[in-house]
């Protein structure tokens, strides 16, 4: 079903956007740190929305289907296409769906996601990306994931960017992470010793390099994340096929990936992750039964 007005939003761990969309276009937009580890009231978050916007369908995606959200929302099992995203979606009642995560079983390996899935079939359907390609979602739980003729066949998560919290706020080298990563040559360097692929080795060495004046503590934070960000692509690439890579994300966040992979040896392009939401949203709202 095709409405003309529906509030969509990517409801997150710890943001949430919404959108009002008309006839296909956005015509209002907000982002807040209500993501479902801050606990809100859902049930009067949506009565909010309501009383602000009017009685109108609202459709839901992200973590606010998991089990630490609002309704847990079964996943579907890939290879997954929108089509199967909509036909199960969860009816929470009076006009509200979730859209349900996309869930990867089997080859010995288990793995999941909530609200990427959206980003990813949105950009093959609006042409951002090839109907063949590899995808990046940097974040918290980066992910890797491949399409086939449009559809989510397989996914990879990494917890680069929790990891580097972690090393931020508990490890011995919090106290020297507290600068701005910047993508430069102290990124860089990291990115190489990340290809390396001796982590926790390499990780120390931070500490030692700073003690011995190797490395300059405002360098750090960008030497650490490039680090981190080498690693994961240096195991990745070897699980998929060559060819360019598609960067969903903002363009600071994007331009670390893709510094690490052109260092690499990879092309990489940088795709804004809030049209491939849009476009995945407002295809799975029109296919809704």
């Amino acid at each position: 079903m095709t409405q003309e007005r529906f509030i969509a939003a990517d409801w997150g761990t710890t943001n949430r956007r919404l959108y009002l969309i008309e006839k296909g276009e956005v015509v209002w937009t907000e982002r807040d740190d209500l993501g479902v580890a801050a606990r809100p009231d859902f049930e009067g978050e949506i009565g909010a929305l309501r009383a602000r916007f009017g009685a109108m369908p609202i459709l839901l995606a992200g973590m606010v289907g998991s089990s630490i959200g609002w309704r847990e929302t079964p996943y579907v099992p890939a290879p997954a296409d929108l089509k199967a995203l909509a036909a199960q979606c969860f009816n929470v009642g009076e006009g509200v769906h979730i859209v349900p995560g996309v869930a990867l079983v089997g080859a010995g390996r288990a793995d999941v996601m909530r609200g990427e899935e959206v980003q990813i079939l949105g950009a093959a359907a609006a042409g951002l990306v090839p109907a063949d390609a590899l995808l990046i979602q940097p974040g918290t739980h980066s992910k890797w994931a491949e399409i086939r003729n449009g559809v989510l066949t397989r996914f990879t998560t990494a917890m680069t960017g929790e990891l580097f919290g972690l090393l931020r706020q508990h490890s011995i080298l919090a106290s020297a992470l507290t600068h701005r990563v910047d993508a430069n040559e102290a990124f860089d360097r990291g990115v190489r010793e990340g290809l390396l692929r001796d982590l926790s080795a390499s990780l120390f060495g931070i500490r030692a390099a700073i003690l011995t004046g190797g490395l300059d503590p405002k360098d750090a934070s960008s030497f650490a994340s490039g680090l981190l960000i080498g690693a994961e692509v240096a195991a990745r690439l070897g699980d998929y096929e060559d060819g360019a890579a598609y960067i969903l994300a903002d363009a600071q966040f994007g331009a670390l990936y893709a510094a690490a992979l052109a260092i690499a040896g990879r092309e990489a392009h940088i795709i804004d992750s809030h049209a491939a939401f849009l476009s995945g949203i407002i295809r799975i709202e029109s296919l809704l039964p």
